[in-house]
């Protein structure tokens, strides 16, 4: 085997003839390289999409109607406020993945447009946004188990040992790598869309106008109440955004990330709002508040016994494939921002599979850790508290991704001015503001607290540079 140098000088050397073989040669280690690149790409459109569907179709749907019954039928505005809007937060997402399809989705459009503290914020509030959530998907997990066992209802320390066991299982397949990960993913988006479709093709059958009366049932004004189910109304649209974030591993992302996204909403959209008028027609409202499995006492009510236990089956295959895929992102991100300097390497990825073992084992004992803390005040008290925290954190990652759209749109202004990207960035961002003003002062205090808590990391890596 010739040395490098030998090579070096071989085809300096080298004739015309000799040159044209040398070219082709290193051609042809260009494809394999390219080849070998293309095979790294193991997420598609339907692995991408299942992320969509499965991180936005959680636990959120599973719990919310319990959430929402205090504020009676108004909880419709807010899921229709909502949706329009997070189609728009989506379009701004879409754009963006076209223009800068990068690993780490809204902290790569940060960092690209407004340097690194931008970028750490977004970093640090999405991640203590992403372990908040997976706290309250595993409540909902264990929630929906009761159903079966009633005594993780009444029994906090079986429940916690439960929620426990299932955050470190799903922690373990994420550890193995992205694509393993990923085909879970797809199995159990797969599984958990039969029931959510049965319950919201059954709002056609069983919609009763009279479920809907009084129609404020808080009595506050109608826009502080359209106002606190909108603040609760946008967890379930948190994870529109997913597709963006692992783009590294995402093959031909320009195309595949904004198809993905925009058929995750669609689907997820659809399932929501037909499914909560269902579940409000079908279940007293006095039951409902106080109902820790409302899908399926909906369906038990609809088509009798056996429909409530295969709804429930459903809703724990939901909340697993949910906190996989969230649990795959809690580890994405601080592995992103540890590559770039701004968190310790230790949260970098150490082999092949794209995962920081590290990211992923301190996420999940802070998950771990919440939930410990916080079980004793019941599971749907705890699962409003954590989605309240997780839509703060978010709402930096999407303030300042909309904030990207922005300066890219204004940048062409002069020689391509862009009036329907603008509008639809406007209403994100003026949606994004509303939506978590309703969040109220407990969780206010609690993630701004977590958020702030982030700072000094940033100066304390960044301060040599």
């Amino acid at each position: 085997m010739s040395s490098p140098i030998t090579e070096k000088n071989d085809s300096d050397n080298a004739k015309p003839d000799d040159q044209v073989a040398l070219q082709s040669q290193t051609e042809g280690v260009s494809v394999v390289s390219d080849k070998k690149a293309k095979n790294k790409k193991t997420v598609g459109i339907w692995i991408c999409s299942a992320l969509v569907i499965g991180n936005m179709i959680g636990s959120g749907i599973f719990l919310l109607p319990a959430s929402l019954a205090p504020y009676g039928g108004v909880s419709i505005l807010g899921w229709l406020a909502t949706t329009f809007g997070a189609l728009m937060t989506a379009l701004v997402f879409v754009r963006l993945s076209r223009k800068f399809p990068k690993q780490g989705g809204p902290y790569r459009y940060a960092y690209d447009n407004f340097g690194s503290l931008a970028a750490f914020c977004v970093a640090w509030s999405y991640w203590v946004s992403i372990w908040c959530g997976n706290s309250a998907i595993a409540v909902a997990a264990i929630a929906y188990l009761s159903f079966f066992f009633p005594e993780l209802q009444s029994n906090p320390v079986y429940a916690v040992i439960c929620a426990l066991v299932l955050i470190w299982s799903v922690t373990l397949i994420n550890i193995r790598g992205v694509k393993q990960a990923g085909i879970f993913q797809l199995v159990t988006t797969v599984l958990k869309l039969l029931p959510l479709l049965a319950i919201g093709a059954a709002a056609f059958f069983v919609f009763e106008p009279q479920a809907f009366r009084p129609f404020n049932l808080s009595e506050q004004p109608i826009v502080f109440s359209v106002t606190a189910t909108a603040a609760l109304t946008l967890w379930a649209f948190l994870g529109l955004e997913s597709a963006t974030i692992p783009a590294d591993n995402v093959d031909n992302p320009k195309v595949t990330i904004p198809r993905a996204t925009m058929l995750g909403f669609g689907v997820a959209a659809v399932i929501y709002i037909s499914s909560q008028i269902a579940i409000m027609s079908a279940v007293p409202n006095e039951q409902l508040q106080s109902s820790g499995a409302p899908f399926a006492d909906a369906a038990k009510i609809i088509w009798g016994e056996w429909a409530g236990y295969m709804v429930a089956i459903g809703a724990v295959i939901s909340c697993v494939g949910a906190l996989n895929g969230w649990i795959l992102l809690q580890g994405q991100v601080p592995m992103t921002a540890a590559r770039d300097g701004l968190l310790p390497a230790i949260f970098k990825d150490k082999d092949n599979q794209g995962v920081s073992i590290s990211a992923l084992v301190l996420s999940s004992g802070l998950i771990s850790v919440l939930v410990i803390a916080n079980f004793s005040e019941g599971m749907v008290s705890l699962f409003t508290f954590a989605i309240l925290i997780s839509t703060l954190g978010i709402f930096i990652p999407y303030l300042l991704s909309i904030g990207a759209e922005l300066k890219w749109i204004f940048s062409r202004w002069r020689t391509k001015p862009e009036y329907f990207n603008l509008l639809t960035a406007t209403f994100a961002l003026g949606y994004c503001c509303w939506a978590v003003s309703g969040i109220g002062v407990k969780s206010l205090l609690w993630g701004v607290a977590l958020i702030v808590g982030g700072l000094p990391i940033y100066f304390v890596m960044t301060k040599n540079k």
